[in-house]
C-alpha cells in the first residue's frame, strides 16, 4: 500500500509532490500520469498537454502574484495566506536558476490606465507577473522532475481509472489495465484535460458539486505596436467587459506581447492558445478574449457544451478558423486570398481561413465584438479590419466540488487540486493547491 496516490503530474501534482518529499522521508508517494516523461513529449498532439508539467509545460510560464485572478483559492484562504503561498511558489520556481522578468506596473501608470480603461467602458486590472518563457518553462521541469527521481515513484503512460472508497475514506486508485493502487491518500490534479473525468468521478463519489461557467472565445492576433504603449507599462494587460447586449461578463486573458499563437489538442478536439518566449520575438502580440458563460437547470454540462462548440470549428475549418475582423464585420469568410492582403501576418501558419460566425453562438460573437471595439478606445488598432481571430479558444473547468479550506472532499483523505478540480485558473495557483494539500496530508501523518 501506498501511503499518497497523486492523479496527474502537473503543476499541481507536482508542487503536491515536493511538499510531501520535502518534509517527510517516510512516505511512499505515487504519481499516476496519462502522459510521457518531461524528456519524451513534444509540441504536437496530446504531448502539449499531458505529461510531466501539465499543459504548462510549453506554456510561456506567466506567475499571476495577485490574489485576485487566477482562480478560487481566496474563497478557503485569507487573503494574507493565499499571498504568502504565491510568494513561496514564485520563489520555488526561480530558486531553479532561474529569475525571469517580473513585471508590475507604477501607479502612475496603472492609474492612467485605469482612468482610459473607464471611459471605455473597461474594468482595468493591475497585476504582478512574473514571465518565465516557453523555453525556460521546460527547464524548470526537468530539474524538478530530476529532484524528485529518487524521492518518488511516478507511473507514466498510465491512465487512471476510478477513485476508490470504502464507506467515508478514500482506499485508493483502480488503474486502467486492471491494477489497483492502494493509499492512505489520493490527491486528484487532473488538470484541464482531466475536467470531464473528475466531473464524472464526483457524480460517482456521490461528492456535492456546483456548476463552473465554461469560458469560450477567440484568440486576438495584431501588430504588438497596436499595443506597445499598454504592454511595455503592463506586460499582461488585464481587462474586463460587461456586455451592453447580454450583461455578460467578457475578459482578456493571456497577453502575449510579441508571441505566437499555437494549437492545443484537448482529447479530439483542436482549440487555440498562445506564448510569447522569453528570447525569441514575432511582430505581433495576442491575446484572448473569452466570455464566462454559466448555465442554471436543467443544463448541467458546461463542459460538454464548450466540447460542442469547438467540434463545430474543427469541422468547419478541419482545425484551427483564423478570419479576419474586417471580414467578420463585413458577413463575409475569410479565405486564403483575403488573408494575404493581411497587415497582420498570422503566426500559426496552419489555421484554415473561414468564418467564425458559424460555429460562435450569436450571444459570444456579439460580446466579443463589443469588447473589440470597446479595446480599440484605449488601443487605437485593436478594433482594425486586419486584426485576426483565431477560433475556438475555450477554457475547461471541472464542476466545482466542496472542499474544506484544505482541500479535502467530504470523503476522508481524497484531496482535489489545481485547475481540473474547477478551483484555480492557472499555474501559480494551480501549483498552490498542491502545497496546501500536500500540508494537510503531512498533519494527518504527524
Amino acid at each position: 500500500m501506498a501511503d499518497v496516490v497523486i492523479i496527474g503530474a502537473g503543476p499541481a501534482g507536482i508542487f503536491a509532490a515536493q511538499e510531501l518529499a520535502k518534509h517527510s522521508d517516510g512516505l511512499d508517494i505515487v504519481i499516476v500520469e496519462q502522459g510521457k516523461d518531461i524528456t519524451e513529449r513534444s509540441r504536437t498532439g496530446r504531448d502539449m498537454l499531458i505529461g510531466w508539467g501539465g499543459a504548462g509545460a510549453f506554456s510561456d510560464g506567466k506567475l499571476t502574484i495577485s490574489t485576485d485572478v487566477g482562480g478560487q483559492l481566496s474563497s478557503l484562504l485569507n487573503e494574507d495566506e493565499l499571498m504568502g503561498l504565491l510568494e513561496e511558489v514564485d520563489g520555488i520556481y526561480t530558486s531553479h536558476d532561474f529569475s525571469g522578468g517580473l513585471y508590475s506596473v507604477e501607479p502612475d501608470d496603472a492609474a492612467r490606465i485605469s482612468a482610459r480603461a473607464k471611459l471605455a467602458g473597461l474594468i482595468y486590472v493591475p497585476t504582478k507577473v512574473r514571465h518565465i518563457g516557453t523555453e525556460n518553462c521546460h527547464t524548470i521541469l526537468k530539474r524538478m522532475r530530476d529532484e524528485l527521481s529518487s524521492r518518488i515513484r511516478v507511473k507514466f503512460n498510465t491512465r487512471a481509472k476510478d477513485i476508490l472508497k470504502d464507506g467515508d475514506r478514500v482506499t485508493g486508485v483502480s488503474l486502467e489495465d486492471g491494477t489497483l493502487v492502494e493509499a492512505r491518500f489520493v490527491i486528484a490534479a487532473p488538470g484541464r484535460v482531466g475536467s470531464s473525468w473528475m466531473s464524472e468521478q464526483a457524480k460517482r463519489l456521490g461528492l456535492q458539486t456546483h456548476p463552473n461557467p465554461v469560458d469560450l472565445g477567440v484568440r486576438v492576433e495584431l501588430p504588438a505596436v497596436v499595443m506597445e504603449d499598454l504592454t511595455s507599462k503592463a506586460y499582461e494587460t488585464k481587462f474586463v467587459y460587461y456586455s451592453q447586449t447580454f450583461d455578460d461578463r467578457v475578459r482578456t486573458f493571456c497577453m502575449n506581447p510579441y508571441g505566437e499563437v499555437v494549437r492545443e489538442t484537448v482529447g479530439d478536439i483542436l482549440t487555440v492558445n498562445g506564448h510569447s518566449w522569453a528570447r525569441t520575438r514575432t511582430e505581433n502580440t495576442n491575446f484572448a478574449i473569452l466570455v464566462s458563460a454559466d448555465f442554471t437547470e436543467p443544463f448541467d454540462d458546461p463542459i460538454g457544451y464548450g466540447q460542442s462548440v469547438a467540434r463545430l470549428a474543427n469541422m468547419l475549418g478541419k482545425g484551427v478558423i483564423v478570419q479576419r475582423l474586417g471580414d467578420l464585420q463585413a458577413g463575409r469568410r475569410t479565405n486564403p486570398s483575403r488573408l494575404l492582403r493581411s497587415l497582420t501576418r498570422p503566426t500559426l501558419k496552419n489555421a484554415t481561413p473561414g468564418d467564425l460566425s458559424y460555429c460562435l453562438p450569436y450571444r459570444i460573437l456579439t460580446d466579443i465584438m463589443e469588447m473589440l471595439a470597446s479595446l480599440d478606445a484605449i488601443a487605437p488598432g485593436v478594433n482594425s479590419a486586419h486584426t485576426l481571430l483565431y477560433g475556438i479558444e475555450v477554457k475547461f473547468y471541472s464542476n466545482r466540488i466542496d472542499l474544506d479550506r484544505n482541500l479535502q472532499t467530504e470523503l476522508q483523505g481524497l484531496y482535489v487540486i489545481g485547475d481540473g478540480a474547477g478551483i484555480t485558473r492557472g499555474l501559480i495557483q494551480a501549483s498552490c493547491s498542491g502545497i496546501v494539500a500536500a500540508r494537510s496530508v503531512l498533519n494527518h501523518c504527524r
